[in-house]
């Protein structure tokens, strides 16, 4: 676990994927009050970092689920989803229940599937309306179910091509109040963000993101605009303020080192960047960096993202 400057633990605990009761199936369904059940005395509340990816069903309740520092109402028809490598934390309200499904990148039938998977900023959170909450809520209860019916002996396949038909049925629900985006700025968004991940590091500039992708930076920030409702200048500077916030919480890189490591040549330039981003100074931001922002942030960059 990584050490703060202060010297004490980062408060975070990495979680790999583990099926208690298929240890070679490649998912898992259960509950909240299951994964409550398996969090270790003394770790109830803290954040974990997982190597899964993690589908959240609110069945009942209200609370805040944090993903990645952002804060997600949830309540009945909510639905979230936390990539590998991102950071979360359960809603610590009791009366909040919903249903978990669990499964590894690898799972997923490759044929169908593992286009939906490949942003790892993809959206968080939606609120189901009523025939959608119906269809997901259905979805699950047939994994569950042959989960629960297969467990000796996993049907694999069976729930392979279950849990593709949830997530093709998740990648038909629009993003939070704009619906679906032209292909065409879906398309370039999507290539702008699969750079991005290679690049934010290096620099932060629209004109020279536009260049690489053989476009212009009025066409890519309007491709921004209509699938993330932002700009593409907005986009790369959430990016990486996220990855600021990650460094800051999970290393003990001081603040000029992570500054470099990001691509300012001035640590007074990363001080200045990183408050006007998050509203915090990188040194409040580190002594309490999971106090979750208010959510949800806007669609096709998650919490992330």
């Amino acid at each position: 676990m990584a050490m703060v400057e202060n010297g004490h633990p980062a408060p975070i605990v990495d979680v790999g994927y583990r099926n208690p009761h298929c240890p070679a199936l490649g998912m898992d369904v259960g509950t909240l009050a299951d994964a409550r059940r398996r969090v270790p005395p003394g770790e109830e509340g803290v954040p974990q970092r997982l190597d899964f990816h993690l589908l959240v069903l609110v069945t009942r309740g209200r609370g805040t689920h944090m993903i990645d520092f952002v804060g997600h109402d949830c309540r009945p028809g909510t639905l979230l989803w936390i990539r590998p490598g991102q950071v979360h934390r359960y809603a610590p309200e009791p009366g909040l229940r919903a249903r978990l499904v669990l499964f590894t990148p690898d799972f997923p039938s490759p044929s169908t599937a593992r286009g939906l998977l490949d942003d790892p900023h993809g959206p968080a959170h939606w609120q189901l309306p009523g025939p959608d909450r119906a269809e997901l809520a259905l979805h699950t209860d047939l994994i569950a179910a042959a989960h629960a019916a297969h467990e000796q002996q996993p049907a694999t396949e069976l729930l392979r091509h279950l849990l593709t038909a949830l997530l093709l049925r998740i990648a038909l629900l629009p993003g939070p109040e704009r619906g679906p985006a032209p292909a065409g700025a879906a398309e370039l968004f999507a290539r702008f963000r699969a750079a991005l991940e290679e690049t934010y590091a290096d620099h932060r500039s629209v004109a020279a993101h536009a260049a690489a992708l053989a476009t212009t930076p009025k066409t890519l920030t309007r491709a921004c605009h209509r699938v993330a409702g932002m700009s593409a200048k907005a986009v790369v500077d959430a990016r990486v303020a996220l990855e600021a916030k990650r460094l800051l919480a999970h290393t003990d890189l001081s603040a000029a080192a992570i500054g470099r490591r990001l691509g300012f040549t001035e640590a007074a330039n990363f001080g200045k960047f990183f408050t006007r981003a998050t509203g915090q100074s990188p040194g409040d931001f580190r002594r309490d960096p999971f106090v979750a922002e208010a959510g949800p942030v806007p669609s096709g960059i998650g919490p992330s993202g």
